[in-house]
Parts: structure tokens; C-alpha cells; sequence
């Protein structure tokens, strides 16, 4: 009968986890487009850093409480299971309250545009946007397919370190599991911290390339630094070391989703800020495959050199991105145009659209 029923609960554990990475596609790019939509030109990218802050926190979260709720008992499946049980059902409350939430209480959009670049999308008809061309403008802009590249090297780093955090701790400290998972903790909620000074300063200076460059080669340093003091057998050295590569690696997230919007203008944000999760994920399957199979064959050192060849690679397509600021420089007033903010259900006249977005760009 075990047997019979195993099959089953398998396969429903698979289809599980299927649509929750589907969910994720959709939840990943909404900071770029919350922030846009509903904060004005100067707390916009801080919006941004926050949201992306939210997802961290979960992150941080899945790292501390697991082990708490699911406790090492290798003798007692039964209650195993039962741990496990209690785990995915506080999730699933919780994220049915957060569904509910999420349909009663927000709005899709502000009365207002908060911003001159919002009051010009919001010209637009619903029915005149098309998400295949959409795309086609995105890849034929080639600053944001310079972005895309360089964004999705450097967080699929971060994620292939993250996964592979354990196995690297645990090469060098046998049986220090439950200090690689507070490594882990320290690395994101580092990052944490990373993203709000990073959003707050894109708020303040509005230097998106500058900024991410900078912290694009801090990461680099930082993962270099980490990599040659990983084996020093200090694990003081690590946290260390670790949380500073998670500050400058996870503080690039909002900068990279800010800058794409900015180049992009006036592409949906939810379109650029989704190609960017897909180029990170893409690269994160790589990086974790490659570098899992380097460091289990020739040790950690290898496999986080091999990381900062690209994250390398990364700081050079950075460098060549041209900084066009579409946005700001709608905001800003550079770019000459005649729109008022009006409330979102006011009257729009479709002959007046294409003039406005025209000279958008």
C-alpha cells in the first residue's frame, strides 16, 4: 500500500513546487513596476530597493526558521513528518491571507500618476499595447540586452553561492551545518541593508550606470576576497567576508531592475524587470551546475574563480551600457512634453497618444 501511495504524493510534491515557480515569475518583477506606478522621481528606486528588500526577508526567513520547525530527528520519521507537515500548512495560511490581502485591500494604480512619466503611459489604451512588440523593442535596444547579460551574470552568482553555500562551509569546517546556515543568514540580510542604501542613493544622485558599476566591481572584489580567506580556518572571517559579498551582490538587484526602467522607457516595466529574472535564473541553473561540479571536483577556490571570470565579464558589458535616461529626463522636464496628471478613469483622447509617446522618445 506504501508503495502504491508514494508514487502519488510524489508527484503532487512536483506539481507543487511547478506552481510555485510559476508564481514566482510573476512575483519576482513587481518592485520595478510597484515602484513605478505608484512613487514619484524622487522615492522611486528606494520603492524599489524596498521590495526587493521584501523578498529577501523571506529568504532570510526560509534560512532561519526551517531548521527551527523541522528539527534533525533521524530517528522518528513519524514526527519528522509531522514537523514538515506544520511547516507547509503555517505557509500555506499565510500566503492565502497575503492572497486575500493583496485583492481587498490594494489598488491597481493611484488616482494621480505620481510622476510626468506615468501621466504619459497612462495615455495609452490598454488595447493599443502589444506584449510581442513589446519584447521586440526591448532586444533591439542594445543597452538593455547589454543590462540583461550582465545582470543575469552577476545574481546568477549570487544564487549559484547561495546554493552552494553549505557545501562550500562544510569542505573546509566538517560539521559546522548550523554556522553555514547563519553564513547564509548574514549573507542576505546584509543584502538586506545593501538594497536600501543602493535605492536611496539612486533617489538622491540618479548616477544608475556609475552606481552599478561601482557596486559591480565591489562585488567582484568581494567575491575574490571571500573566495582567498574562505579556507584560513577563521569562520569569524567568513561571516565576515560573506556578509560583505551579500551587501554589494544583493544591492545590485535594485539597481539593475531601476536602470533597465530608465532605458527602457516606456516599456512596461513588468516586461523589462521580468526578462531580467529570466536572464538571472538562466545563468543561475549554469553557474550552479558548473560550479557544484568544479568545486566537488577540484574544491571551492575553483569553482568561485570560475564565478568571477564572468562576474569579470559582467563589469566589462556594464561599462559599455550607454546611459540614455529616458525617464528621468521625461520627469526632469528635458524631454519637451504637453501632459497633465489626470485621474486614471478621466477621458483620454486616442488622437493625441501617439504625439505624446512620440516624443517620449
Amino acid at each position: 500500500k506504501c508503495a502504491s501511495v508514494a508514487p502519488g504524493r510524489y508527484a503532487l510534491t512536483l506539481a507543487a513546487q511547478a506552481v510555485c515557480a510559476v508564481a514566482q515569475v510573476f512575483i519576482l518583477g513587481l518592485p520595478s513596476r510597484i515602484a513605478s506606478v505608484w512613487f514619484g522621481p524622487t522615492e522611486v528606486s528606494t520603492a524599489c530597493a524596498v521590495a526587493v528588500l521584501g523578498n529577501q526577508l523571506g529568504t532570510a526567513i526560509g534560512f532561519l526558521l526551517p531548521p527551527v520547525l523541522v528539527p534533525n530527528t533521524p530517528n522518528d520519521i513519524d514526527l519528522t513528518a509531522h514537523n514538515i507537515s506544520i511547516m507547509f500548512y503555517g505557509t500555506a495560511i499565510v500566503s492565502t491571507i497575503l492572497f486575500f490581502l493583496t485583492g481587498v485591500v490594494f489598488e491597481e494604480k493611484p488616482k494621480y500618476p505620481p510622476s510626468h512619466s506615468q501621466a504619459v503611459l497612462q495615455t495609452v489604451p490598454p488595447e493599443d499595447y502589444s506584449y510581442k512588440q513589446s519584447i521586440i523593442n526591448l532586444f533591439k535596444n542594445i543597452p538593455f540586452v547589454l543590462l540583461l547579460i550582465s545582470y543575469g551574470i552577476m545574481t546568477g552568482a549570487f544564487y549559484s553561492v547561495s546554493t552552494l553555500l553549505n557545501q562550500m562551509i562544510v569542505t573546509h569546517y566538517e560539521g559546522e551545518e548550523v554556522n553555514a546556515g547563519r553564513i547564509g543568514l548574514t549573507l542576505v540580510v546584509a543584502g538586506m541593508v545593501g538594497s536600501i542604501i543602493c535605492g536611496l542613493w539612486l533617489d538622491f544622485t540618479k548616477t544608475y550606470k556609475q552606481t552599478t558599476l561601482i557596486v559591480y566591481i565591489l562585488s567582484f572584489i568581494g567575491l575574490l576576497v571571500f573566495t582567498f580567506t574562505l579556507d584560513l580556518g577563521y569562520l569569524t572571517v567568513v561571516f565576515v567576508t560573506g556578509g560583505v559579498l551579500g551587501f554589494f551582490m544583493t544591492g545590485y538587484l535594485p539597481l539593475g531592475f531601476e536602470f533597465a526602467v530608465e532605458i527602457t522607457y516606456p516599456e512596461s516595466e513588468g516586461t523589462s524587470s521580468g526578462l531580467l529574472n529570466a536572464s538571472a535564473q538562466i545563468f543561475g541553473i549554469v553557474f550552479t551546475l558548473v560550479q557544484g561540479k568544479l568545486t566537488t571536483d577540484y574544491g571551492p577556490r575553483t569553482g568561485n574563480l570560475f564565478l568571477g571570470a564572468w562576474t569579470f565579464v559582467g563589469i566589462i558589458l556594464t561599462a559599455l551600457i550607454k546611459s540614455d535616461l529616458r525617464r528621468h529626463n521625461v520627469n526632469s522636464g528635458i524631454m519637451n512634453l504637453d501632459v497633465k496628471a489626470v485621474p486614471v478613469d478621466s477621458p483620454v483622447e486616442p488622437e493625441n497618444t501617439t504625439l505624446k509617446i512620440q516624443s517620449a522618445l
